[in-house]
């Protein structure tokens, strides 16, 4: 069996990662530089709180994976299971927290559920006007810019070949598969896995699976470096865009949300309007105070695919065998990357998937 592996950011460097590992000859296409689209602007968020229960065992065998990254990749991506810190400051959103934590506990999420005082004492400085908090203790982050270059490089080491600066390929289907055209030569395969993010949505109506996605762009930006005094990554319980931040190891402060996500124009380029700033830094400042008077070093966005429904595609293709998807995950992909390579890797591999993703396939939007 032949795969080719359309898109290099974080699911597809998963995906060719796993497969090369099943022993599995893959090449991954990526049409620029391995890692540099929406997984590089992500946040870096490794987190379960809040998701869509039908994702929680996607979620939970990705956490299993970061876990072992070190030991899988042969390096350092600087996951650090810190703690995701959710803060309270209406009644609304407690009452929404502790919906939540009973749904998702069967799922194997336990939150710790916190008062003012024990915010106080645990994580002094945070969110002092909160009113309670949900604590998740085995999640956390990592870094956005290692982690797909890490995936890409352990796979060519199982095997795998990479294409990148390929260009924008065309695909099309053959009597011994697909073919891909390339700028950097015709590739052919017996299976093709779409994993082209925001474009993911151009192959899919490619092979008449038409589905309702839109590009976004999120808000985010850096502070200068500051001693390290933040360990959890740390965000609002909230119903519109709260806001979000983390502190990485060398000191500077990663934070966004607290404003809407901007659309993508047609050329593909995500921006930062700076617009929303004072807005965003007053959210921000809720969460850390101290952080009031820090200087921003720099802003950036990165074109992300939504769904109508807020879950991803992922699955077999309902119109043509050979053909997997799995992109549209809808800024919220970041943590689900290993646990979605390894189950695409399972299901092209052997037919099924021991974790359920059928609520996540393309047939739902099927007319």
């Amino acid at each position: 069996m032949q795969v080719i592996v359309l898109g290099g950011g974080l699911m597809g460097s998963a995906t060719a990662f796993f497969l090369a590992r099943r022993g599995i000859r893959v090449r991954l296409i990526e049409r620029g530089h391995v890692g540099a689209g929406a997984t590089v602007a992500s946040f870096g968020n490794i987190r379960r709180t809040g998701r869509a229960l039908e994702q929680l065992p996607l979620a939970k065998r990705s956490l299993d994976l970061w876990n072992r990254t070190g030991e899988l990749l042969g390096r350092d991506v600087e996951f650090r299971a810190t703690g995701h810190l959710r803060l309270i400051f209406d009644e609304a959103s407690r009452a929404d927290m502790l919906r939540f934590a009973e749904a998702a506990r069967p799922w194997g999420l336990e939150l710790d559920q916190l008062e003012p005082a024990e915010i106080r004492r645990r994580f002094p400085g945070l969110g002092p006007s909160a009113i309670g908090a949900s604590f998740s203790p085995r999640d956390g982050s990592a870094n956005p810019r290692l982690v797909a270059p890490a995936f890409a490089d352990a796979a060519a080491r199982a095997g795998a070949e990479i294409i990148a600066h390929a260009g924008v390929p065309r695909i099309e289907k053959t009597e011994a598969g697909f073919e891909a055209r390339t700028a950097q030569g015709t590739f052919g395969a017996d299976v093709l896995v779409n994993c082209a993010g925001a474009w993911g949505a151009e192959i899919a109506h490619h092979f008449g699976e038409p589905v309702p996605l839109t590009a976004h762009g999120p808000q985010m930006g850096v502070t200068e470096p500051l001693p390290h005094r933040i360990l959890p990554v740390v965000g609002i319980w909230s119903q519109d865009s709260g806001a979000y931040l983390r502190q990485v190891e060398r000191g500077n402060v990663v934070f966004g949300g607290g404003v809407p996500r901007v659309p993508v124009a047609e050329t593909g380029f995500a921006q930062y309007d700076p617009a929303g700033l004072t807005v965003q830094l007053a959210k921000v400042v809720q969460l850390c105070p101290a952080l009031a008077d820090v200087a921003i070093i720099r802003q950036w966005s990165g074109c992300e695919g939504y769904l109508s429904d807020m879950l991803p595609v992922i699955g077999a293709s309902g119109t043509t065998p050979g053909l997997f998807h799995a992109f549209g995950f809808c800024g919220h992909g970041f943590q689900l990357g290993p646990g979605v390579g390894e189950t695409m890797a399972e299901l092209i591999a052997t037919g099924t998937s021991t974790t359920p993703i059928a609520v996540m396939s393309i047939e739902r939007f099927a007319a």
